[in-house]
């Protein structure tokens, strides 16, 4: 399409929200700024494309990544320039991590007035390079449309992908933009019959194995599947640290995840002498710590891959069932176990028992609470069933966007009636805390629990585990309470209904009319000092 409707040549931008639509991108998470203002005038005359503003970059990125995984389609962000891609980045690194597909529009200046050096001149095509699976930096108008149809392409590739496309400002305004109609996204890759063979020779052995999944795998339709091949080979299942999204509750299989804490996690992997890896990279930990190794399963573990990150999950586990004379069984129902003291100072038990049991059905909860949401494993296989979100990548200051986005994915489709409830550390959402604004002004039911206990008290942990031990400066740099900050304030200010609990029967009650409210609301859930 090389004219508007009215007859007159295209624009670049023009042509880019053309293909935009024809590649089904119907959002775009923003931040713009000067050097974006053409496509913004396009954006605003073709229907289409729902813009949502974000007040920083990175509560842009991290909407879009919220997005797609709840809708599994890839939304736009429009970022400005290489310091407003800068921003967003660290989000962006959490979407690659969860495999989730997103557009970026990088605005830039017109190629011309780049050779000047202006203030906020960056090797932008550099940034995007390092930190996108795919990108390019278009160089005209006429190209404009098949760049957007490569990045839409990619974005959908496989499980999804971090695309970037950086737009010159005199690319976007002048005319002679041609817009294109992108090709469908390549699928998953088929699995590898060879690895299949090997992954059932391997759980016919007799050694113990644990078979460690990733997002693809853990789609609630292959969980009577999972159950059947764990019953019927003595298999451990359990989730991979960068599952995306995960079914949980009642009905759902009971997966633990792979431990943050490196000792823990080692401890759990040990006993295996067979390590199954289901799109998902082998369990490592986080950091190197002195004494410890890289790698958590045993070293003379045999790691066998069933199926890559860019292969189809679903098909390699009924391929490896069908090797192995496998049926699904019903899902097993865990017992009940004894319920915490429901009164009180808030604990993390407690704390996880009265979210569980309050959650409505269907829910999509994001947690970003490692210190403190440690009671949920015990309490979650008899909530309601719904959707868990957690951050993948480890660069704080998700959780906030993710939800936001998630809210306006479910929406989009058709299922604005969804509550999101965050699991918010109080040290990463001051990271992010404008996404509340968004909340407000998008009117999304989105219930924030703001655990508070006033310190980036994970670091604490991580001290004694680099076998360092923190004095009073290092002390003073991982707590927050010197200003104490009001969370509550603070989302008032950005238009977000909040309150406060202090024990748990305040939670109780506070939480029910949260989850009552048809918009957005912050509780700030005040954890005694030390957690």
């Amino acid at each position: 399409m090389a004219e508007e409707p009215s007859g007159r040549a295209q624009t670049g931008a023009e042509a880019l929200v053309h293909t935009l639509i024809a590649g089904g991108i119907d959002t775009c998470f923003a931040n713009p700024g000067t050097s974006e203002m053409h496509f913004v005038a396009a954006l605003d005359r073709i229907p289409g494309i729902r813009c949502v503003l974000g007040l920083q970059e990175n509560v842009v990125t991290g909407m879009a990544d919220g997005y797609f995984r709840v809708t599994g389609r890839p939304a736009a962000t429009l970022l400005h320039c290489g310091p407003g891609y800068a921003n967003g980045i660290a989000n962006l690194h959490n979407a690659r991590r969860a495999g989730s597909g997103v557009v970026n529009i990088v605005g830039d200046h017109a190629v011309a007035h780049v050779a000047h050096d202006s203030p906020l001149t960056a090797d932008v095509d550099a940034l995007v390079g390092a930190t996108a699976e795919w990108h390019a930096f278009s160089t005209a108008p006429e190209r404009i449309g098949i760049d957007a149809a490569r990045a839409i392409e990619a974005a959908g590739d496989g499980y999804g992908q971090v695309a970037a496309l950086v737009l010159p400002a005199d690319i976007s305004w002048s005319t002679g933009g041609v817009s294109a109609r992108p090709a469908p996204s390549r699928p998953p890759l088929a699995p590898d019959p060879g690895m299949i063979g090997r992954t059932a020779r391997a759980l016919r052995s007799g050694r113990r194995a644990v078979i460690i999944l990733g997002t693809p795998a853990v789609v609630a339709d292959l969980h009577p599947l999972l159950a059947g091949l764990a019953a019927a080979t003595g298999a451990t299942l359990m989730g991979s640290s960068t599952i995306a999204r995960q079914p949980r509750g009642r009905g759902r299989l009971v997966l633990p995840a792979v431990p943050y804490p490196v000792d823990d996690a080692i401890a759990r992997l040990d006993p295996f002498d067979v390590v199954v890896l289901v799109n998902c990279p082998p369990p490592t930990g986080f950091f190197l710590y002195p004494g410890r190794r890289s790698l958590l399963h045993r070293p003379d573990a045999d790691v066998v891959v069933l199926s890559r990150e860019d292969q189809d999950a679903a098909a390699a586990l009924h391929a490896l069932a069908s090797e192995l004379g496998v049926g699904p069984v019903p899902v097993p129902v865990p017992p009940v176990g004894s319920a915490p003291e429901l009164s009180g100072p808030i604990t993390p038990a407690g704390f996880a028992a009265v979210v569980a049991g309050a959650l409505p059905a269907d829910a999509i909860v994001i947690n970003e609470a490692i210190t403190l949401g440690g009671g949920f494993a015990a309490v979650m296989p008899h909530a309601a069933p719904c959707d868990w979100m957690t951050v993948t990548g480890g660069a704080i200051g998700s959780g906030l966007p993710l939800a936001t986005g998630a809210a306006i994915g479910a929406r989009a489709g058709g299922r604005s009636d969804r509550r999101v409830v965050t699991l918010q550390a109080d040290g990463s959402a001051a990271y992010t805390v404008q996404a509340l604004w968004t909340q407000a002004r998008e009117n999304l039911p989105v219930t924030t629990l703001l655990l508070n206990n006033r310190a980036y008290a994970i670091l604490l942990g991580e001290y004694a585990k680099v076998g360092a031990e923190p004095g009073p400066t290092a002390r003073d740099m991982m707590s927050l309470d010197r200003p104490a900050i009001d969370w509550c304030g603070i989302a008032r200010g950005f238009g977000v209904a909040a309150e406060p609990a202090a024990t748990l029967e305040q939670l109780a009650a506070t939480l029910k009319r949260a989850l009552a409210h048809p918009g957005t609301m912050l509780l700030d859930v005040q954890f005694p000092p030390e957690g």
